[in-house]
């Protein structure tokens, strides 16, 4: 019978030493924060719609650091935006603080919890170390931002609207070569691990 115990350390853990202090999780929350923020500030030219690297890094951050640590990391970064720092794509030129995290980006946001909560779940049970096993707990985080993002955003601007041409279909490329490049380096980072 298949048990999905919490049995395998974090890449982050196993890279150095196992069991961190309480300041060991604050200095890496806020390192992941800061990295959350360069992904949502950096655009690199793609088709049809410029590409960030949020949803990389978000998914990374779960995988990484864990379901509880991943998924408060995202936490820390979304109370950042909340408190009016420009941390999010688009600001401050579409808006700062709690107005920008009500409008149609707020879903995703949102999702970005779900997902590093999702993948980290999924590390914790070996499944980041496998080409095939890291692909699917990828696809499951990414699949978490995107429920919580079409349905806020339907809500939002009205299911009358063609919702998935606004919040999905356009932002598919990017992210099968975002999913891709996780899923491949996620073993590969293992492997190097495991060397040490």
């Amino acid at each position: 019978m298949t048990t999905f115990a919490s049995t395998h350390p974090t890449l982050f853990d196993a890279a150095f030493g196992g069991r961190r202090s309480a300041l060991q999780s604050v200095l890496l929350a806020v390192a992941g924060t800061a990295l959350l923020w360069a992904s949502a500030k950096v655009q690199i030219p793609f088709f049809p719609v410029p590409m960030t690297m949020q949803t990389f890094v978000v998914l990374f951050l779960g995988f990484a650091l864990g379901s509880r640590l991943g998924a408060a990391t995202v936490l820390l970064y979304l109370a950042e935006g909340a408190l009016g720092l420009p941390v999010f794509a688009g600001t401050p030129e579409k808006g700062l603080g709690l107005a920008y995290m009500a409008g149609p980006t707020g879903g995703f946001l949102a999702g970005f919890v779900v997902a590093a909560y999702v993948t980290g779940w999924f590390a914790e049970r070996g499944f980041d170390r496998h080409l095939l096993t890291a692909g699917i707990a990828a696809l499951a985080g990414l699949a978490s931002v995107y429920a919580l993002g079409l349905t806020w955003l339907g809500t939002l601007i009205g299911w009358d609207k063609p919702v998935l041409e606004f919040g999905l279909y356009p932002f598919l490329p990017a992210e099968a070569l975002k999913f891709a490049l996780l899923a491949a380096i996620l073993p590969l980072a293992w492997r190097g691990v495991s060397k040490r």
